[in-house]
């Protein structure tokens, strides 16, 4: 699990509590729950209106994922391609029927098994090209959505701010509650503002360098499977890998070796 969205929520969160309370505002004042829903359900209801439905619904279920996934490690896979070239160099792909079963990466394990059914190179490569654009256009899909969130979040709050200072005006003959009725007011622009800052956008963010990672590590198996399947030498396909990913990966790779 990659602890960056966490950890990154918990300084955020714990540097506003902390300005509320050198300023000497205790948290209460800004949970009020009217302008939390107004913010939150509204921005929703906006997000869901831009887009379809179901773009929204999988950017929804997504939202695990972008909290808690773990970054692929792409230096890990280039062992395991390295391995198999070399089996499949000695003892030829058919060889591979067995390994290919076992691997749990459902991209590597498909691309290994049509390589092994004798698919054509120029198709595989086009076949599991064509996968990685289609996961690129889903993924760049859920991470508009919540970017998109971060932009409706602050208008939203902005929306619920003038709400309250019609309520401000229609009490101006009360002198003594317009103090917090005008703080109350700028609750919601407040949580408009945070949840965008805080919450959608880097949650936007995380999606996009997540699927950043992810089909950089199938671009890595797809030269790995292709020079494979051309029976290129074991040696040189790893230095070809190697050369896909950042050096600081390389650590990763050489230890799994």
């Amino acid at each position: 699990m990659d602890l960056a969205t966490i950890l990154g929520l918990v300084l955020a969160l714990g540097a506003i509590y902390g300005a509320m309370a050198m300023e000497g505002t205790h948290v209460t004042a800004i949970l009020l729950p009217g302008p939390i829903l107004l913010v939150i359900v509204g921005t929703l209801g906006a997000g869901i209106a831009g887009g379809t439905l179901k773009d929204a619904l999988t950017a929804l279920k997504a939202l695990p994922k972008a909290v808690m996934a773990k970054a692929p490690d792409r230096g890990a896979a280039i062992p395991l391609l390295v391995e198999l070239a070399g089996r499949a160099r000695k003892d030829g792909l058919l060889a591979l029927e067995e390994a290919a079963r076992g691997i749990q990466d459902p991209f590597m394990r498909d691309g290994l098994m049509s390589a092994i059914d004798g698919s054509d190179p120029e198709d595989l490569r086009m076949m599991l090209e064509d996968r990685i654009a289609t996961k690129k256009a889903k993924d760049k899909a859920m991470a508009k959505f919540f970017a998109d969130l971060g932009g409706y979040a602050p208008t939203i709050g902005i929306i619920g701010t003038v709400i309250s200072l019609v309520h401000v005006l229609q009490n101006l003959d009360k002198p003594d509650e317009l103090g917090p009725l005008i703080a109350a007011a700028f609750v919601a622009t407040l949580w408009g503002i945070l949840s965008a800052n805080i919450v959608w956008l880097p949650i936007g963010s995380k999606m996009k360098r997540l699927s950043e990672l992810e089909c950089s590590l199938m671009e890595v198996t797809v030269e790995g499977i292709c020079a494979l399947q051309a029976g290129a030498n074991p040696r040189s396909i790893g230095e070809r890998l190697r050369s896909l990913i950042p050096p600081e990966e390389h650590v990763a790779e050489e230890q799994a070796a």
